[in-house]
């Protein structure tokens, strides 16, 4: 019987591929435990480490440690012995973590050039019932859904239909494409029932990467609106720092805050120091409902500062409806 250790060094989240190679090693009578540290490195036969973001500071680690995930090396497999073990037999990692989690299906069918998405997993493709899914002794009813295209997927409406057959709640953690969301679409999502992601609040999380969506996004809205889902509900992804300038992110986190949606900003650079702290400020609460950024940014402001003015002294219209009309019939890429 072997030692083995795993690191998950950032994420917050069951790291599924950590799961797998525990289920793995488990299975073959090792024992596997969250690693200890370096001092007793000697202890263990193989060190496993999991990565997502680029961002995230690497810590020192001794040189066998094997490393992996999106934010070492995008590409990279499991070897297929063990990616093609069930990650249900690594809950014993995340025994403070009770809700299910996973992929019904994987791919998108977009290629944002911000996005590894659509290189690292290709066109949208089943992964199997949502059924299955539901392994975890203390998820209960509640499933995290880890689709980056939900939608894209051929057999969208028969998980629609397993979901609400199982009544499960259910998170869309990678948000969902209002762009092209389709009017049948719409009406499904009304009918789940959806939550964020610790499951304490009603929301739906879409995404504004960009400022050209406008039209597109303001057609996917109006359709959500029809089917029933109300603006409170709904939260946003914006992307900020890729290809828009801070007149074009003020403008989207602005127009959200009227429509009564919750505006989410990304970074893209998460070292400049105009993202860090617009996506504060927007991210913030309180601050972003009664704050001016003008006094935000300002190096002087204090968090109990008196002044607090509404940011509804933001002047004018959020959209111009003539400028924005769309057109049923235009072609969607």
């Amino acid at each position: 019987m072997a030692k083995i250790g795993v690191i998950q060094i950032d994420g917050k989240l069951p790291n599924l591929a950590l799961m797998k190679i525990a289920a793995y090693h488990a299975a073959r009578g090792d024992e596997v435990e969250r690693y200890a540290g370096p001092l007793f490195h000697q202890e263990y036969e193989k060190v496993y480490a999991s990565k997502l973001f680029k961002f995230t500071e690497m810590p020192e680690l001794p040189d066998d440690v094997i490393l992996g995930g999106t934010g070492i090396n995008w590409d990279g497999r499991l070897p297929e012995d063990i990616d093609e073990t069930d990650p249900a037999g690594g809950w014993f990692l995340y025994q403070n973590y009770h809700h299910h989690i996973g992929f019904s299906e994987i791919g998108c069918r977009f290629e944002c050039a911000f996005c590894c998405v659509p290189e690292k997993d290709g066109k949208p493709r089943d992964a199997g019932t949502v059924a299955r899914l539901l392994t975890n002794p203390k998820g209960e009813n509640r499933l995290n859904l880890l689709d980056d295209d939900f939608f894209g997927q051929k057999g969208w409406q028969d998980k629609c239909d397993e979901i609400l057959e199982l009544k499960l709640r259910v998170c869309f953690s990678q948000g969902l494409n209002i762009r092209v969301i389709t009017k049948a679409q719409a009406e499904y999502l009304a009918r789940i029932d959806f939550w964020a992601l610790k499951f304490k609040g009603k929301k739906v999380t879409f995404a504004w990467d960009q400022f050209k969506d406008a039209k597109l996004i303001r057609r996917g809205w109006d359709k959500c609106m029809e089917a029933g889902i109300k603006p409170g509900n709904m939260q946003f992804f914006v992307l900020i720092g890729f290809d828009t300038t801070p007149e074009q992110d003020m403008f989207r986190v602005m127009t959200l805050r009227d429509w009564g949606a919750r505006p989410y900003v990304m970074c893209f650079d998460r070292t400049d120091p105009y993202q860090r702290k617009f996506q504060s400020w927007v991210n913030g609460g309180p601050t972003f409902w009664g704050v001016l950024w003008e006094d935000y940014r300002s190096s002087e402001y204090k968090a109990n500062q008196k002044a607090m003015r509404v940011a509804d002294n933001y002047s004018g219209s959020m959209w111009d409806e003539d400028e924005l009309a769309y057109d049923e019939g235009s072609a969607l890429v």
